[in-house]
């Protein structure tokens, strides 16, 4: 069953680097001749759309049991309180406030986030730092989840 699921997409806004890249393509071989920039545009585009498709493609999800985030998965019994951060205190967590321990799904087009502590003693990371458009809904959902497993414990 899952629980939670959410894409970290990249703005639409960022479509525009991929008509920037190839341009840019184009342009770097335009000396060559028409059809090699042609070529140049067309390839340039497509390593820049795949570029910005994959930066874009990170999940968040609650399945299973399992917290998985970017390429982390851990077991929901590892985790401890987990806390909604707005745009001021992501923003914080993110700078100043940052443990180089703890691991950071980060999207700086998403301006909050979700801190979850590591219960584990045997994992040295400190929290998890998630980047979230709905950070409430996650901390709901991962509460209730861990609740309702608690219960069936």
């Amino acid at each position: 069953m899952q629980a939670y699921n959410e894409r970290l997409v990249v703005p639409t806004s960022w479509w525009g680097l991929v008509a920037g890249g190839g341009l840019v393509g184009g342009l770097m071989l335009l000396p060559v001749g028409l059809a090699a920039s042609a070529v140049g545009v067309v390839a340039a585009a497509a390593l820049t759309a795949w570029l910005v498709t994959a930066y874009g493609s990170a999940r968040v999800r609650i399945t299973d049991g399992f917290l998985e985030a970017g390429r982390a998965r851990l077991p929901l019994d590892a985790l401890g309180e987990a806390t909604a951060l707005d745009a001021e205190e992501a923003r914080a967590l993110r700078m100043e406030a940052a443990d180089p321990r703890a691991f950071m799904l980060l999207r700086s087009y998403v301006p909050t986030a979700v801190r979850v502590e590591v219960a584990d003693p045997a994992d040295p990371t400190p929290y998890l730092y998630l980047s979230s458009r709905n950070p409430a809904r996650l901390v709901e959902v991962l509460d209730a989840v861990r609740r309702r497993n608690a219960a069936q414990s």
